[in-house]
């Protein structure tokens, strides 16, 4: 009696599913759109006129439970300056082989620069590959941004960077809904698409000689 009720509640599930409507997704030309506040690709956040918020504290580092986030702090100077601390990062990688997108790292980030964003196609085809270093990891310039090293724009110290970040957030805020449009996913799916539109051109060709 029990193996049949269970055989006839297994048939229940089966049944069920066969008369709800098939849900296709057009991978990859139309990607379905994630939450606002999905985990996806993490984001080094900048000031508003283009230095880094990261200071090389790796708090992190320290927060990850599956230890992949590896920070190198460095020291500013006046004639080289990227953060407008004392430190900033001079290596920051991320292995996506090990991230395991709990977000503790940008809960423990003191200063806003590490967010997440929604990017989450993070398929390589080689380990190595899932390796991100910090020139992957930065968020790109914005209009008005000049390329660190440079002197503070801002303000004289670190405090009157922080002070305003509220009023004008630089790449922090929004960030997280932000897709890079030269990432390795916009150029694989340009390259995919027109692909299919080769392949495609080439069957009607064909189809007109036979």
């Amino acid at each position: 009696m029990g193996t049949f009720t269970g055989s006839f509640k297994g048939f229940g599930v089966t049944f069920a599913h066969m008369f709800r409507k098939v849900v296709t997704t057009d991978y990859p030309f139309k990607p379905p759109q994630p939450a606002p506040r999905y985990h996806g690709r993490h984001i080094l956040n900048r000031h508003p006129d283009g230095l880094e918020k990261c200071v090389g504290c790796e708090l992190c580092a320290w927060a990850c439970p599956a230890d992949a986030i590896y920070v190198e702090g460095a020291d500013n100077t006046e004639d080289e300056r990227y953060s407008p601390g004392e430190r900033y990062a001079s290596v920051y990688q991320i292995n996506y082989a090990r991230c395991i997108f709990c977000g503790l790292c940008i809960e423990a980030c003191p200063t806003r620069s590490l967010t997440m964003s929604n990017e989450y196609e993070l398929a390589r085809d080689s380990r190595r590959d899932l390796i991100f270093t910090k020139e992957q990891l930065l968020a790109p310039l914005l209009p008005g941004m000049e390329r660190p090293p440079h002197p503070m724009r801002l303000g004289d110290s670190e405090k009157d960077y922080y002070i305003g970040a509220l009023d004008n957030p630089g790449t922090s805020i929004g960030a997280e809904r932000v897709r890079n449009s030269l990432t390795d996913t916009g150029r694989l799916r340009a390259e995919a698409a027109a692909a299919t539109a080769a392949e495609r051109a080439q069957a009607a060709e064909f189809g007109e000689k036979v």
